[in-house]
């Protein structure tokens, strides 16, 4: 079983950081899931912060092939953990680089994982803005209906989902309310 630590937390309204937030998604946000007594983490670069049915939400494209699209499978809660300068370019290189079915990410980056307030799924201390949210809707990308030159350029169907740069599995698009957000102390 996955131990978690509990840490002082300031709470924060993330769309009132969302100046801290939205730039930093290009450069990499790592998403955590929780399922089955295991924690998982993965690094993306897509997502959207923002408002859904009057709800502050983050909108978050996991690649069908991926273990953390597994894991959302079983489990649809999930935590943005957003990180800062001095921590970003080590664990979301090698967050994104491995895969979590044959590699405990959190182990290996030697990652401490915070309680959470709400979800099931923790914190971590070392990336401290988090974001708890609980998927509200979910939606498979058809691409067909991806216009061009965009289908091109991310789908060309040349590397398959086991490997690191995978482009022919398509998305789905996670939309989560964000239940609970705040910065580790």
């Amino acid at each position: 079983m996955t131990e978690f630590i509990t840490a002082s937390k300031r709470t924060i309204d993330p769309l009132e950081h969302a100046s801290s937030i939205v730039p930093q998604i290009e450069k990499g946000l790592l998403l955590t899931t929780k399922a089955n007594e295991r924690v998982n983490t993965m690094t993306i670069g897509w997502g959207a912060l923002g408002t859904v049915w009057g709800r502050p939400a983050f909108t978050a494209y996991i690649r069908t092939g991926r273990f953390t699209h597994d894991q959302l499978d079983v489990n649809d809660e999930f935590t943005i953990n957003v990180p800062d300068a001095q921590t970003a370019r080590k664990i979301l290189g090698v967050a994104g680089s491995i895969s979590g079915r044959t590699t405990d990410k959190i182990a290996e980056l030697g990652l401490t994982l915070v309680a959470p307030e709400i979800v099931s799924v923790p914190g971590i201390k070392e990336l401290p803005l988090t974001l708890e949210c609980r998927t509200v809707y979910r939606q498979d990308q058809v691409q067909a209906d991806i216009a061009e030159p965009y289908r091109t350029k991310f789908y060309p169907q040349d590397v398959d989902s086991s490997s690191c740069g995978a482009n022919r599995d398509s998305h789905t698009m996670f939309i989560g309310e964000i239940v609970a957000a705040y910065v580790i102390e």
